[in-house]
């Protein structure tokens, strides 16, 4: 990101917890500058914050609650972002809070050509995080929260699991080859981001995006081209090549069956799917293997056999 672009941090004091202020600016000054800086809540109540808002140079707004519940504070928040946006001082937003109210306003921005950065504890709902162009959760960006070890807990905490990782990036590698492309690590950290707001290595417990994928995609190979890093598929399409000649010969040399050659290659190779070499039909797939001719709708034989 440009070191000069600006961005109006505005923080839901509802929803986030004032241990958080020093991590959420300097993960904005990642980003940009922070040439607005609000927090919106009722300071009437003796809640804690005068010394983190007076320590980092942040506005308090007040709003009071005049009722039960927080639509206040959400309504001053998203009046004051719209302010912000048609005076058209800043170049995108950081918005803060766990609470899903915030996806609308967060894809309205967006929609006028803002760039939005999120943050929220990981109980925030995944509309919002979606919403955003990334989204950060507190706890890790904090240091405060041990990242988890398995999918499956990743899967409750609403965490992109690395299974899903590790097929994007499969799938990303497979498209640039089809189009006779090099995939570059800065191509797949930007993709991997549009794909999933919430992707940040820190919550696999890592700082660098090439030691993780290095880490997480065991089918990825690493190589240097030009003082760039680039990555490729190490196997798998010559491991398919080898399974379905394997089965063509033992069959007699040609296969009247897909699914059945689909269901082999599945037994073979745990994980199988097309989608990651860019195909969305099984059939197709095969048919672009080399060595491999069609000889009708459902039937594939060696070529010079």
């Amino acid at each position: 990101m440009d070191g000069e672009r600006k961005y109006a941090v505005l923080i839901d004091a509802d929803n986030v917890s004032r241990k958080y202020i020093k991590a959420i600016l300097e993960e904005v000054s990642n980003f940009g500058v922070a040439t607005y800086k609000r927090i919106y809540g009722d300071w009437t109540r003796n809640n804690g914050w005068k010394d983190a808002l007076l320590d980092n140079s942040i506005l308090p707004v007040q709003q009071y609650s005049y009722t039960s519940g927080k639509n206040a504070t959400d309504s001053a928040m998203i009046i004051d972002a719209m302010d912000i946006l048609y005076s058209g001082n800043v170049d995108g937003f950081c918005l803060v809070s766990s609470d899903s109210d915030f996806t609308r306003l967060a894809a309205r921005l967006r929609e006028d050509g803002m760039y939005v950065i999120g943050m929220g504890e990981n109980k925030t709902p995944s509309a919002f995080r979606r919403a955003c162009n990334v989204f950060r959760i507190l706890e890790i960006i904090s240091g405060e929260h041990t990242e988890p070890d398995t999918d499956a807990v990743r899967k409750e905490e609403g965490i992109t699991t690395v299974s899903d990782i590790e097929n994007a990036v499969r799938k990303i590698i497979m498209e640039n080859s089809n189009q006779g492309k090099e995939t570059q690590i800065g191509e797949v950290g930007s993709k991997l981001n549009l794909l999933y707001p919430d992707f940040d290595v820190r919550n696999y417990g890592y700082s660098k995006l090439t030691t993780f994928l290095k880490d997480s995609c065991s089918a990825v190979r690493f190589s240097m081209k030009h003082n760039q890093i680039v990555l490729g598929l190490n196997e798998r399409q010559e491991d398919i090549i080898s399974i379905v000649k394997g089965i063509i010969l033992a069959e007699g040399g040609e296969i009247e069956n897909m699914s059945l050659l689909n269901e082999e290659i599945k037994k073979q190779i745990p994980g199988f799917n097309v989608e990651n070499y860019g195909y969305n039909k099984f059939g197709k797939f095969i048919r672009s293997l080399p060595g491999i001719e069609s000889t009708g709708p459902n039937c594939i034989r060696l070529k010079n056999k």
